[in-house]
């Protein structure tokens, strides 16, 4: 039996798979071509104890660790969901932790990249105020760190953010942020020094906040039920008590939970591999072409072979860096390179799937249509492809 394959673990995969089948499948396509999942989706989740997985029940969760959070999103896109999905459903996996870290601090806790980790109730207003709500379903939250002309480089943000008495005034812009148009607040990284200092805080600014507008919606190439926004501020009031931490400590608490998103997007990553090699093996056994079944040619077995080889190494790598990053181990490199075979393996696994289907493959009615979209995008968000290289080029000592 593996860390992965616990008794638990096992009732943590058919829940997520009852709900995808019950919650999710009979309305994906709408939400496809309306750009967004409904708010009553988050509620719906949250009863079910999904929202919360990874969380501490301090705070609202459902407790569990990095390993639990992986089990969900793996089930969730292998019972027929999409990585977009998980991008808008689970979008508070990026913008809450660094508010529960904090408030583990503060309390003596000792949460760090362990989001599951056990923690003293945190008698901490951000916790009341966003956290609890968002876990339960009835807030969603959105992080905001992309400049327009930032790209990866976080030490360079621009958005500036000046001390008055007890507020903060933010000055700036932020694009490509996930569930930016329906989030209710933004975790938001600033420059509390020069533009470009690398000084930076994380503040919460709440939408409708005077100043601070929500740009028009992004048309994407895949990611179409998650939708995507362009975010400015000018002369944005934010009080103090909204700050996460103490000021200038942004850019290390962005560092730390980079490990958590990696291994999310390496999961999408991994899972959509295994769907598609499914749905791939599915469709040849039951496609004819000259009067046989496409599975029946060893060509196309050997492929669908090569395919499942590529998939399943790469879960068993992601697993296992994952497994050491909830043990509390510092593996920046082995998460880098985590991530970069899972796309990899992606990449080849969705392309063949592809080519497979042939001409139906390229339809929007085929689900593997939506895959290959939305599987462009894993080598790009929460650090390149390139940016992952040179992480691990680091740790060579190069």
């Amino acid at each position: 039996m593996t860390l992965v394959d616990t008794p638990e673990r096992r009732q943590l995969r058919e829940l997520t798979r009852s709900f995808v089948t019950r919650e999710v499948l009979p309305h994906l396509d709408d939400w496809e071509r309306a750009g967004e999942v409904p708010r009553a989706l988050h509620a719906t989740a949250a009863k079910l104890g999904l929202l919360g997985i990874g969380f501490p029940e301090s705070v609202g969760g459902s407790g569990g660790d990095l390993l639990d959070s992986i089990i969900v999103t793996e089930e969730l896109i292998r019972s027929g969901g999409s990585s977009g999905l998980v991008a808008a459903l689970f979008t508070h996996g990026i913008a809450l932790p660094h508010m529960v870290a904090a408030a583990g601090a503060r309390t003596g806790g000792s949460l760090g990249g362990r989001l599951g980790a056990t923690s003293p109730p945190a008698d901490d207003g951000l916790i009341a105020r966003y956290v609890r709500p968002t876990l339960a379903g009835t807030m969603i939250g959105a992080l905001a760190i992309t400049e327009p002309d930032g790209g990866s480089d976080v030490a360079g943000i621009r958005t500036t953010a000046r001390r008055d008495g007890d507020h903060y005034v933010v000055n700036g812009s932020k694009t490509y942020i996930t569930s930016g148009h329906r989030a209710d607040f933004v975790t938001t990284a600033v420059c509390t020094d020069f533009p470009g200092s690398g000084e930076l805080t994380l503040l919460i600014i709440d939408k409708g906040s005077p100043g601070f507008t929500v740009g028009r919606r992004l048309e994407k190439l895949g990611w179409h039920c998650s939708d995507t926004a362009e975010l400015s501020f000018a002369d944005v009031r934010v009080p103090v008590t909204n700050r996460i931490g103490a000021e200038n400590t942004g850019f290390l608490a962005i560092m730390q939970h980079f490990a958590a998103e990696r291994l999310s997007l390496a999961t999408q990553a991994y899972a959509t591999a295994q769907r598609c090699v499914e749905l791939a093996v599915r469709w040849c056994r039951d496609r004819e072409t000259f009067g046989r079944p496409l599975a029946s040619r060893q060509l196309i077995r050997h492929r669908l072979a090569e395919m499942h080889t590529r998939a399943e190494a790469a879960r068993s790598y992601v697993h296992e860096v994952a497994a050491r990053v909830a043990a509390g181990e510092p593996v920046v490199t082995e998460v880098a390179m985590a991530k970069n075979v899972a796309v990899a393996a992606c990449d080849h696994v969705v392309d063949q799937a592809l080519q497979l289907h042939g001409g139906f493959g390229y339809l929007r009615d085929a689900e593997v249509e939506r895959h290959y979209r939305d599987a462009r995008i894993l080598g790009i968000g929460g650090g390149t492809t390139e940016i992952m290289n040179e992480i691990i080029a680091k740790g060579m000592g190069l």
